[in-house]
């Protein structure tokens, strides 16, 4: 979409390229007419065309294009802009029920007598089936295969339904299953860095190539100087529908590099440390920019890496500027050289080119790290912004184990029939896995070496240990056969398990039931080893409690020494042939024997021959028939996909929105409640609500599959919204799970079964909680499940940026205590009911007073913050969510 404004500020110009001309509106113009704008971050020069291109006095103004230049003098804005991406990118959890949802409100438009066929994207989409492979088999050469296979058997479908949507819907294509990792495919495939398209006059017109995507880690392509970042899928359907993305501002916080990585230091190292130290700094909502001379000495793939972590340390996004690097990267993985040559001229036309010598941006504020202070990292246990030195991680486990779990000293029991026994601290998973870090080549290069070292010296990965290797591209694959790195890492069980997110997601598989036996008979403190960007509770496996993210060196080193307990640099890994002990100094290899293999091993025909057929898929996906109907025939036996309640005896006018009165809270919850404890994504427990379901529609229980693969069916997934198996609800003290209290009747019950129970007796529910409510993915259900369960407001002391998003998007109303009140100052129990009135009169941010009355009949108000943020969120709060906005609008 490349609908071009008035431009009444006549920036157009045009940009002569190895003889073809392109138009595009110039920064240089605008500054010369708003005022100077060299100093302006990269990522706000990139809001700044896009206001430029997209200005036509009525959605966006010359004085928003003003409000950009003039963010240089207090560097933050209140002021809200219309900003639209070029492109979205989406991952199968999350783009199926995009694509249910646009097939519903293809039914929709018929039923208001509008054309269907409306409800068509108008930008690039392209989804990537990453996230359904599951860790069935590992540890043999047919691990893949099988893998691949019962992903088939699994998903077929869903795997139809997207097929179907790649040919009923424009621009909309699909990547395969097994091909790789979305964020990794839009890295090395889809992203140009500059894209182009024509206007209605047939003339090309280049500018930045931006995205927003239905995954958190979208951010990852801000390593290629794309400015992108996750959104939630209804979020995504609008910006496919023409819709602009409302936003405020943002402030920018710059992160200065100096120095250089010490010997031995990985990229993983790097980006925990910056992911603690922003996370302490308070970047939610911001945008983090890199800068500085230790930039010279990172590869892309580093500040891929950086990028990618920026949901992990709460930042909208990570940025980094184009330089000889990106266009280095982009020749190596393939791009067109007219292509390659486009990005340097119009990065350096536009002032969007990373030159060492010029003058620093100007930042709402600033870190700074001396790159050679880095030292071995993990983080965790349960979060990823908890970093760990190496040297430490033996302490602070055993820490928890005293603390947290109540364990006298570490258990250990025997596993039936094994010879051996587990205990606390034991690593049951070590998983190379994630976009993070399987799409950097120094560090895999450095697992394979870790394991050539480990191969030679006789070492093995003990037998409690389930291993895994799942690349975010073929590619990977390619360079570890070529280099003969992949033998070794067979050797010691790292056989190659499927291209996808696999564990980081949830998709672990099942542990040996022997071992999954003592550790849950036992009340064993199991622990994971991943190198994932995720380690939240819950998440991982419901065996595991204790998850660490890792290098994927370490990741190897960790299965071999089989236990979290041990001081790694002081005791041994295990021991030779010969019986001497070997330490992880005589396995890891120098930065050196890295990059020689790296530089002898990878080339451009790699990437050029894996990316030739990448939307074609394998035998199994080609033989999938389908027709590309206007609307979907929905199955009404189909346990994955259903058509969803959002659109049912909807009208033109929307409903007016009522007060809440007396609304019950479904549940009362801490700090850092994720969206995995919101709306978990992994395996479904036989007797949960959703298991429940499941079992009275015929679904054996080895086919229950995850919950993220059902995300098609609403069914299923309101039933497992709140359900994860370590969320906390202190209205029932001392339990763990989604349970609550039925407070009329003092019952304690599922969380979805007493939703049911309000919403039969017509009582309103409202959720509270802490700080940080929300990070993690960017899971639309986190908020579709909360508004088919009947809250109307969620009250909390902060919220992260995307799930607030979503929640407006459903129009669930999203309140922010004012410092000083919280629900402890306010000596909540459950037992109360809230009343908000003048929600219909609701505007931005204003400050909204609530009502409480307790047990006793006693009443008192405290004040909160209406966190619908925009004048456009009121739009959707008010149509009841952003899909009806939108779908009124385009049947008008």
């Amino acid at each position: 979409m490349t609908a071009i404004g008035q431009d009444s500020l006549a920036t157009r110009d045009t940009l002569d390229v190895g003889g073809k001309s392109y138009a595009y509106y110039s920064i240089a113009k605008a500054a010369a007419k708003l005022g100077d704008v060299s100093r302006l971050p990269f990522s706000m020069k990139v809001l700044l065309e896009n206001l430029l291109r997209f200005e036509d006095g009525k959605t966006v103004t010359a004085e928003d294009v003003q409000a950009i230049v003039d963010w240089q003098t207090d560097r933050t804005s209140e002021r809200e802009i219309q900003y639209r991406p070029a492109r979205v990118l989406m991952q199968d959890f999350t783009g199926v029920p995009c694509v249910v949802d646009l097939a519903a409100m293809r039914d929709a438009m018929n039923a208001l007598g509008a054309d269907a066929a409306k409800i068509n994207p108008l930008v690039p989409v392209h989804l990537v089936i990453d996230h359904s492979v599951m860790v069935d088999e590992f540890g043999t050469p047919q691990a893949f295969e099988d893998n691949v296979a019962l992903e088939y058997e699994r998903n077929a479908e869903r795997y139809e339904f997207l097929k179907w949507g790649s040919k009923a819907l424009d621009k909309f294509k699909v990547v395969p299953p097994g091909t790789g990792i979305c964020h990794q495919v839009n890295l090395e495939h889809i992203a140009q860095a500059v894209w182009t398209s024509e206007d209605d006059q047939g003339v090309t017109i280049a500018y930045p190539d931006t995205c927003v995507g239905t995954d958190s880690h979208t951010t990852m392509v801000n390593g290629l100087g794309v400015l992108g970042w996750g959104v939630g899928g209804i979020e995504a359907e609008a910006a496919m529908l023409g819709q602009p993305v409302s936003m405020l501002i943002p402030e920018v916080v710059g992160f200065k590099f100096t120095g250089a990585l010490r010997e031995g230091i990985t990229a993983t190292d790097l980006v925990l440390t910056c992911t603690q130290m922003l996370r302490a700094r308070g970047v939610v909502g911001r945008f983090v920019e890199y800068f500085g001379p230790g930039l010279a000495g990172l590869s892309l793939a580093d500040r891929a890496t950086l990028a990618n972590m920026a949901p992990e340390y709460g930042a909208t996004c990570g940025f980094f500027g184009i330089d000889d690097k990106t266009l280095d990267y982009m020749r190596l993985t393939g791009r067109d050289e007219a292509q390659i040559a486009l990005v340097e001229a119009y990065a350096k036309a536009q002032g969007l080119w990373l030159d060492p010598n010029a003058p620093e941006p100007v930042f709402t504020d600033t870190l700074e790290l001396d790159l050679a202070s880095v030292e071995p990292s993990l983080a965790g246990p349960k979060r990823p912004q908890d970093k760990v030195l190496l040297s430490a991680v033996d302490d602070v486990f055993n820490a928890d184990l005293a603390k947290v779990y109540k364990h006298e000293g570490t258990k250990r029991v025997p596993v039936d029939g094994s010879g051996h026994d587990i205990g606390d601290g034991d690593v049951v998973i070590a998983a190379i896995t994630s976009c993070t870090n399987t799409s950097n080549p120094s560090v895999l290069v450095a697992a394979g070496l870790v394991a050539r070292k480990a191969h030679e010296k006789g070492l093995k990965p003990k037998p409690w240990v389930k291993t895994s290797l799942a690349p975010g591209s073929q590619v990977v694959t390619d360079y570890l056969e070529k280099s003969g790195l992949q033998k070794d890492l067979d050797a010691i069980g790292f056989n190659l398990v499927g291209y996808g997110c696999t564990t980081c997601i949830g998709n672990s598989g099942p542990l040996a039931e022997p071992i999954s036996k003592a550790i849950n008979g036992n009340d064993i403190v199991a622990a994971s080893v991943l190198s994932g960007n995720r380690n939240f509770e819950g998440r991982v496996s419901p065996d595991v409690r204790a998850n660490f993210l890792a290098s994927p060196p370490l990741v190897v080193a960790y299965a071999l020494k089989g236990t979290v307990t041990e001081d790694f640099l002081t005791t041994p890994i295990g021991q030779a042939r010969d019986g001497s002990d070997v330490f992880l100094k005589d396995i890891w290899p120098s930065n050196e024997e890295v990059r020689a293999l790296i530089d002898a091993n990878i080339d451009r025909a790699m990437f050029a021959t894996r990316y030739a057929s990448v939307f074609a898929g394998d035998a199994r996906w080609q033989a999938i028939e389908v027709t590309g109907s206007d609307t979907y025939s929905w199955s009404p036996t189909s346990t994955y996909v259903a058509n969803p309640p959002y659109f049912e005896g909807m009208d033109m006018a929307p409903t007016p929105v009522t007060d809440i009165v007396d609304a019950r809270p479904l549940a009362i919850f801490a700090d850092s409640i994720t969206t995995d404890h919101i709306s978990p994504a992994g395996s479904i427990k036989a007797d949960s609500p959703a298991g429940r379901y499941l079992t009275e529609h015929q679904v054996a229980r080895k086919d229950f599959n995850s919950y993220g693969s059902r995300r098609g069916n609403h069914e299923v997934m309101m039933r497992g919204t709140f359900a994860n198996i370590r969320i906390k609800n202190e209205m029932v003290p001392g339990i763990e799970g989604g349970m609550t209290k039925h407070v009329p009747t003092g019952e304690v019950e599922a969380i979805y079964d007493a939703a049911m129970r309000y919403k039969a007796e017509g009582t309103p529910l409202v959720v509270i909680a802490g700080k940080e409510y929300g990070t993690g993915s960017s899971r639309d259900w986190a908020a579709k499940g909360t508004t088919l369960l009947g809250v109307r407001a969620v009250i909390t002391e902060s919220f992260e940026r995307i799930h607030r998003s979503n929640l407006v998007g459903m129009g669930v109303l999203p309140l922010q205590f004012v410092d000083g009140v919280d629900r402890k100052t306010l000596n909540l129990d459950g037992s109360e009911t809230f009343t908000i009135t003048g929600v219909a009169a609701l505007r931005p941010r204003q400050m909204v007073e609530v009502q409480l009355t307790r047990a006793d009949g006693s009443t008192e108000t405290f004040q909160t913050r209406c966190r619908i943020d925009t004048v456009n969120e009121l739009d959707y709060f008010l149509n009841g969510g952003i899909l009806p906005y939108v779908l009124r609008k385009l049947a008008a």
